[in-house]
């Protein structure tokens, strides 16, 4: 998964204790009421004004051609199995991937970059003394695809709109809003209120903007097959709700010329294909109906790429560098349910875990056990906190788990037997200390009040059953009444967005320079009660909200470091996650009928945009 988001402040007196001695302002070298035509959070942006493209998009590619795939991420609302809804923007419903790219924003991010953000809808932008106002001069040229103007009413419109109904996704980062309006047809202001993180303004220049008229005469919900007016370089063609979707490119698509977009962009049609599951879709793809995809499964990985295509030359399988960003794979347990909000439990549950034997069983020694929520990255703590996190810590002392003071918590390294017994036995020790205990004769623990301790785990696919079924035979020889409940993907995705699970699994990507609007919506109290974010286990801790206002306050990367580090510590010391596996590379499958530039670019790997249709190659295959 791709995408995050955001907000809200507290200011607890641990906080006093930690902010006086961190500087509050981002941007501290970049001048104020200059009209700008990017923004980075810490240092100089790589391309001047003016340029003509990013230096990994290839303007001298062909267009033409479809990207037939499935998508390996996906945003807010999205759904990569079904979709019932062309509105991605709200909290209900099921949209199809990639609705996004049906929408400009006011800026864009570099993919060689870590945060820079150049400008797509504005031209410029200008930020006032206090760096709480943002003003965006809009390029006149901006439309939608009906042909109508893009005005500052309609980005004003659209970030009101947010604020206020929007998904998790969009809407945590607005909190701080104070202000969103038309100064004139072509000039837009952003304000807010200076308790906003400094680098909010980097994930919020990112949104779609929407027509204020298409808005006002359609509703704003989960309930639409419509497809909302975009302004993007594509838009909605043909669709079949839950079986397909096209994204034709718009020919005459007002900003093509643009730096940000020249050697971008290339297919005539991007169609995504939605399958009950795993196996449908890899099956759609031997056949050639799907014509790109990456694989999560590793024994398919390891076994399944065998079929005449690959013997023929015709499928290329290969490993791509992933992105240089931190990774957060882990299983969620549900603290809004009181049996699992003793920490104990929560670590006696994640003993039960034998990632050994899952690795060599399963796995094909295809992935590396995770022990942080920030792998892939330079925020792993390691080692004794360095003095710069324990500045951050000691301020917390009392109020965070002593665990946190020393060497990171790691996941246990088990016999690799499938059931460690020194493992087990230690669970069956944690559970009885939070009050746990086995009846005579009953093969399962209760508490003072005879109940059950239980766990369900909510799975979308088939291929979990297998992985997850050692893991529930584990628990339940230590007394955990467990099992695993299999939904279809609309089922799934409302109970996510409802936290009504007991324990639940996800796989997200942050950015590569992580803002307290990425991490707030994962581990901010604010978070944990608004249906659809990804605070899926409730984290509601005063403490680590502090530790993330500290992050909002730094001044340059290594601060960054240093205080997302705290924060690690922090979270593998509470054990609301128990981070599971992680792979080093993308693996990826497709119809040798592609052309692209290499190396893919640090930051981003959006292969329907930087790929292009090579008519000689598919000519070769019979693929045309």
């Amino acid at each position: 998964m791709a995408a995050l988001s955001r907000r809200e402040f507290l200011g607890a007196a641990g906080a006093a204790a930690i902010l006086p001695a961190l500087p509050s302002t981002l941007f501290a070298t970049t001048p104020t009421e200059t009209p700008l035509h990017g923004l980075s959070a810490f240092g100089d942006l790589k391309y001047a004004a003016g340029f003509d493209h990013f230096d990994y998009a290839s303007p001298d590619a062909p267009q033409g051609g479809t990207f037939n795939f499935s998508p390996p991420n996906w945003l807010w609302n999205q759904n990569p199995d079904t979709f019932n809804t062309l509105n991605t923007f709200v909290p209900n419903g099921d949209a199809p991937p990639r609705m996004e790219m049906c929408f400009d924003s006011l800026m864009t991010r570099s993919l060689d970059e870590p945060d820079a953000v150049y400008g797509l809808t504005a031209e410029t932008v200008s930020i006032s003394a206090d760096r709480n106002t943002f003003e965006f001069s809009l390029r006149p040229q901006a439309r939608f695809h009906d042909g109508s103007p893009l005005t500052a009413e309609d980005v004003a419109y659209t970030y009101n709109l947010f604020k206020q109904k929007a998904h998790p996704g969009l809407r945590l980062s607005l909190g701080r809003m104070t202000e969103a309006v038309a100064v004139d047809p072509r000039t837009f202001r952003l304000t807010f209120s200076g308790e906003q993180s400094d680098r909010t303004i980097l994930s919020v220049v990112g949104y779609p903007i929407v027509s204020k008229a298409f808005f006002e005469a359609n509703p704003f919900d989960g309930s639409q097959l419509n497809p909302p007016l975009g302004c993007g370089a594509y838009k909605v063609g043909t669709f079949r709700p839950a079986q397909f979707i096209e994204y034709d490119r718009v020919v005459d698509y007002w900003g093509k010329d643009l730096g940000v977009n020249r050697g971008l962009g290339h297919f005539d049609r991007i169609r995504l294909e939605f399958y009950r599951d795993r196996q449908a879709a890899f099956e759609a793809f031997k056949k050639g109906n799907v014509l790109y995809r990456q694989e999560f499964t590793s024994r398919t990985w390891a076994t399944g790429y065998d079929f005449p295509a690959i013997t023929q030359g015709k499928v290329i399988k290969r490993e791509f560098p992933r992105e240089l960003q931190p990774s957060l794979q882990a299983w969620a347990i549900n603290q809004r349910r009181d049996r699992f909000k003793d920490a104990r439990v929560r670590e006696a549950i994640g003993l039960c875990f034998d990632f050994e034997w899952t690795k060599r069983n399963l796995f094909y020694d295809a992935y590396e056990r995770s022990h942080s929520l920030f792998e892939n990255s330079e925020f792993v703590a390691t080692g004794l906190p360095s003095p710069e996190e324990q500045a951050l810590l000691e301020p917390l002392r009392g109020r965070i788990p002593e665990e946190t003071f020393g060497e990171p918590v790691m996941q246990p390294i088990t016999d690799g037997t499938g059931r460690d017994r020194r493992l087990l036995r230690r669970g069956i020790d944690l559970l009885g200390q939070a009050g746990w205990r086995k009846p005579d004769g009953s093969a399962f623990v209760v508490n003072e009040k005879g109940e059950r301790l239980t766990l369900e785990i909510l799975v979308n696919d088939e291929v979990f059953i297998r992985i997850d079924s050692p893991f529930i035979e584990n628990m339940k020889t230590i007394g955990i009444d467990a099992s695993i409940r299999l939904v279809d993907a609309a089922q799934y995705t409302v109970r996510q967005s409802d936290f009504d699970f007991d324990m639940i699994s996800i796989a997200a990507s942050m950015s590569a320079t992580p803002t307290y609007d990425d991490l707030e919506q994962f581990f901010h109290s604010s978070a944990a009660a608004m249906k659809g974010s990804r605070n899926l286990p409730g984290t509601a801790d005063p403490a680590v909200d502090e530790l993330l206002t500290a992050v909002s306050k730094v001044a340059d990367r290594p601060a960054l470091v240093a205080a997302i580090r705290a924060l690690d510590r922090v979270l593998r010391a509470r054990r609301d996650w128990i981070p599971n596996w992680h792979a080093a590379n993308h693996r990826a499958a497709y119809w040798d009928i592609y052309g692209f530039r290499e190396p893919k670019p640090d930051y981003g790997f959006p292969v329907e945009a930087l790929w292009w249709f090579d008519a000689e190659k598919a000519r070769a295959i019979g693929k045309l």
